[in-house]
């Protein structure tokens, strides 16, 4: 199992499983499957057509989930980032016009470079004190960052030495 093919993949069930393995790995674990599951919904919610009668659009959902997501990450970060060593925080994007949604980004730097997300709202944590760098890569090293996390062995030192190791 590897995070390109479950971000990649539909199987609900295979997702769990994935889930459930990143968690065994400690804070770093959360910090991953958190990452991975904001990615994930943020990038599903933009194909995403219909939906369910009674519950909404798919899209709908997809961001609700993403949100939920993002409040957990900031939770876990507001907590273990000094000893995850992750550099994270909000900062309003001023390419955004008055009035538009997801105004707000949250910027998490981890050992691979900046992933970043946007938000309606400003969420719980600091201010992020750097810039964004415009790579767009965040998929990307969200996938390297769970895998390098997936593949330490479990409970060691709660993956805070993974952040150390990985580059």
């Amino acid at each position: 199992m590897n995070a390109h093919e479950v971000y990649e993949g539909s199987d609900g069930e295979l997702t769990k499983r994935y889930y459930a393995e990143l968690e065994k790995r400690g804070h770093s674990g959360l910090l991953a499957l958190n990452l991975f599951r904001a990615q994930k919904c943020s990038a599903r919610a933009k194909v995403y057509r219909g939906g369910m009668r009674g519950k909404g659009s798919y899209k709908s959902m997809a961001y609700d989930r993403k949100q939920w997501s993002l409040e957990n990450l900031c939770e876990i970060l507001g907590q273990h980032a000094e000893a995850l060593r992750v550099r994270w925080g909000w900062k309003k994007d001023p390419a955004v016009l008055f009035g538009e949604q997801a105004s707000y980004v949250l910027y998490v730097d981890l050992p691979q470079g900046q992933v970043s997300f946007h938000a309606p709202g400003r969420g719980k944590g600091p201010d992020y004190p750097g810039d964004w760098d415009r790579s767009k890569e965040s998929a990307a090293r969200i996938i390297e960052f769970c895998d390098a996390v997936f593949h330490q062995r479990e409970g060691v030192g709660h993956g805070c030495e993974i952040l150390d190791r990985v580059d």
